[in-house]
């Protein structure tokens, strides 16, 4: 039976109390590094008062909405452009310039084409997403093992039947498999557009800590968007699991 999980709350444990220790004797700077019973403190606040929930659902909106639209769109161009060499030739480029600029850049951009409301929030996790995804399916469609193709092709199949028997069952599992890269790219944008300019979420509430100087909060809201990450993470690999079986 594998221990290891055991283990690792142990060393998070040593971890914590060291450094809860050196705080307390006054080895660091309350200012900059805080105790972790001061982020609990500070954490607890947030949920004991009900603050965080807006800021909370405003951007599990924002990165699952970019999420759902950077898979499908994602996915399709890069189906069609797999499929396509004349998709190819005029979308490759245009992801790979993509890809090459920091998208989080982008933030300021979408702000000032869509408000600070949720919309730039969507479109910068979804910017993110669908570059990630289009490089997946893209790249694992012209992975493929030529054999599987030219059997479906000798037994009669068309370009309708190679997508349903070969590319589909593939594109699938590469997306699964990539999907916690994925769910990392949504929630980056959408804390990342709240950060630049927004009145919810918790992006914003990094800056408005920021602003204040309030390191202990800060750190809890780090630890809150660690804990919904990591739970979607779990999530995402249940269903991976889930849905993967096939593979053996």
């Amino acid at each position: 039976m594998n221990h290891a999980w055991v283990r690792q709350l142990a060393g998070l444990a040593v971890f914590l109390a060291v450094w809860e220790g050196a705080a307390r004797h006054g080895m660091l700077n309350p200012l900059y590094i805080p105790a972790p019973l001061a982020i609990a403190s500070a954490l607890l606040t947030l949920f004991a008062e009900g603050t965080i929930w807006p800021h909370l659902e405003a951007t599990f909106a924002a990165a699952l909405g970019g999420l759902a639209a950077g898979l499908v769109v994602g996915t399709v161009l890069g189906v069609a452009a797999a499929l396509l060499p004349l998709v190819a030739e005029l979308l490759e480029p245009v992801m790979v310039l993509l890809n090459a600029v920091p998208r989080v850049v982008l933030a300021p951009l979408f702000v000032i084409w869509l408000g600070i409301g949720l919309a730039s929030k969507v479109a910068l996790a979804f910017i993110l997403v669908a570059v990630v995804i289009f490089f997946t399916v893209f790249t694992g469609i012209r992975q493929v093992d030529r054999r599987l193709v030219e059997r479906i092709t000798t037994l009669g199949g068309g370009r309708l039947a190679l997508l349903r028997e070969v590319y589909l069952p593939s594109v699938t599992a590469w997306i699964l498999g990539n999907l916690k890269v994925a769910v990392g790219f949504a929630f980056t944008g959408a804390v990342v557009g709240e950060f630049v300019a927004a009145t919810r979420g918790l992006g914003y509430l990094l800056s408005f800590a920021q602003s204040t100087f309030n390191a202990a909060l800060m750190l809890a809201i780090v630890t809150v968007i660690m804990v919904v990450v990591l739970l979607i993470f779990a999530l995402a690999g249940w269903l991976e699991h889930r849905l993967l079986r096939w593979r053996g």
